[in-house]
C-alpha cells in the first residue's frame, strides 16, 4: 500500500515522532517561502507542512496508516496537492481527516458521511468541494437578465443572469468548485448589483427622475420617456409638481417567483427656466400676473 506522506517528508514508515519532528523542520526552513526563492518552494512548503499535520498527530497518523494513498483517492500526496489549485489545501485536509473526534492540527470539521474512500473506513469525513465567490453585475443586466463573464480559478467563461435578480442572490455554477479525485464541487457565485445613475430600485418597482418643462407642469401635455425596456408617452396632468411621482404599470422588475412585473415611478423634476432667458414680454406679464 503506497504512503507517500512519509516521502513528502523524507522518512520511514517506521519513523518516530521526534524524526518526523525533525524531518519536517528541517523541509520547512529549506522550502520557506520568505528563504527558498525558487518557482515551486510556496507548493512544496504546502505539501510539508499538510503531511507533518497529520503524520505528527497520532490519530490522523493511525487512519492513514491503514488507509494509505487511498485517502487521496490513490494519488500520491504531491500529485493529489497539485490538482487542488487554488484551493485551501488544509481545508481539504481538514476534511477529510476531521471526521470521528479528531482533534489537533487540523480541527475536526464536520461534513457529509463518506462511506470510505477505498471502501469501508468512516474515520472521515467527505470533504466539501463547492466554493463561493462574488461578482458584480450591472445594474440593467440584473433587471433584464443576460450574460456575465467569470473569471475564476484561471478559467474564464459566461454565466446567464436570469432577469429580476436581487442583491445578494446566489447563483450555482455547476463543476466549477474544488476537485478531489474524480469529484467536482460547485460554484456558488453571490450576487452584487451595481448602481444605476437613472434608476433607483426597490423590490420590484423602479424610480426614475424626468424633467418636464414648467409650461407643462403647469398647463399639461405629454412627455417621451425611454424606459428599460422600450420608449413610452406619458401624459403629464395639468399643476403637477417637482418632486410628484406619476405611475407606468407593468415597467418594473419582474418577480422570478411570480412572473408579474413591478411598476415604473416617475419622479416630476419641473424645470425653472432664468428669467433672463424668457421673452422680455412675457417676463413682465410674469412679474405683474403671478401670484405672490
Amino acid at each position: 500500500m503506497a504512503k507517500s506522506l512519509y516521502e513528502t517528508l523524507g522518512i520511514s514508515e517506521n519513523a518516530t515522532q521526534d524524526e518526523i519532528k525533525k524531518a519536517y523542520r528541517r523541509l520547512a526552513r529549506k522550502y520557506h517561502p520568505d528563504i527558498c526563492k525558487e518557482s515551486n518552494c510556496e507548493e512544496k512548503f504546502k505539501e510539508i507542512n499538510g503531511a507533518y499535520e497529520i503524520l505528527s498527530d497520532e490519530k490522523k497518523k493511525a487512519q492513514y496508516d491503514q488507509m494509505g494513498d487511498n485517502m487521496f483517492g490513490g494519488q500520491s500526496f504531491h500529485d493529489f496537492a497539485g490538482g487542488q489549485g487554488d484551493v485551501d489545501l488544509d481545508e481539504i485536509l481538514r476534511n477529510i481527516f476531521g471526521g470521528g473526534g479528531a482533534s489537533g492540527g487540523f480541527g475536526g470539521f464536520g461534513g457529509r458521511s463518506a462511506g470510505g474512500f477505498g471502501g469501508g473506513f468512516s474515520g472521515y469525513s467527505e470533504p466539501d468541494l463547492d466554493v463561493e465567490a462574488k461578482i458584480t453585475i450591472a445594474f440593467n443586466t440584473a433587471v433584464l437578465g443576460g450574460k456575465h463573464s467569470v473569471n475564476y480559478g484561471g478559467e474564464s467563461f459566461d454565466i446567464k443572469i436570469p432577469a429580476g435578480i436581487k442583491n445578494g442572490e446566489k447563483l450555482r455554477v455547476k463543476g466549477k468548485g474544488k476537485s478531489y479525485s474524480n469529484q467536482k464541487g460547485d460554484l456558488y457565485l453571490i450576487v452584487n448589483v451595481a448602481s444605476s445613475p437613472e434608476y433607483q430600485r426597490d423590490g420590484d418597482n423602479l424610480t426614475k427622475s424626468v424633467e418636464i418643462p414648467l409650461k407643462k407642469a403647469i398647463f399639461g401635455g405629454k412627455v417621451d420617456v425611454k424606459t428599460l425596456y422600450k420608449d413610452i408617452t406619458v401624459k403629464i396632468p395639468a399643476g403637477v409638481k417637482s418632486g410628484q411621482k406619476l405611475r407606468v404599470k407593468e415597467q418594473g422588475v419582474i418577480n422570478r417567483k411570480t412572473k408579474n412585473y413591478g411598476d415604473l415611478y416617475l419622479k416630476l423634476d419641473v424645470v425653472i427656466p432664468k428669467a433672463d432667458e424668457l421673452d422680455e414680454d412675457l417676463a413682465t406679464i410674469m412679474q405683474e400676473k403671478l401670484p405672490e
